[in-house]
């Protein structure tokens, strides 16, 4: 059930949100904390000479600029798949 201010926000287009914005933008009492974000630091991974080997002939296969960068992406993929395996686990879990 959506509450009358949920209706009125929802209502509003574009420039609306705008007009509030810069209607809001000296007092600041409108305005939340500011948010810190720092950018992670990157870490190293030691990895034993044949499978670097095997991962530099692949990096190439794929025609990745590095081995680095293909490492990169594999890991990136296979956390992002791991994510969503252990979320769907949590979410049969669950039910």
């Amino acid at each position: 059930m959506r509450t009358q201010k949920n209706n009125i926000v929802a209502a509003l287009d574009h420039e609306g949100n705008d007009r509030i914005v810069t209607s809001q933008a000296d007092n600041t009492a409108s305005w939340d904390r500011p948010v810190k974000v720092r950018r992670s630091r990157p870490a190293s991974l030691s990895i034993p000479g044949e499978l670097a080997a095997r991962a530099a002939f692949l990096a190439k296969l794929h025609r990745e600029a590095g081995v680095e960068q293909w490492v990169e992406r594999v890991v990136r993929e296979r956390v992002e798949l791991e994510e969503l395996a252990f979320a769907e686990a949590k979410r049969k879990l669950a039910s």
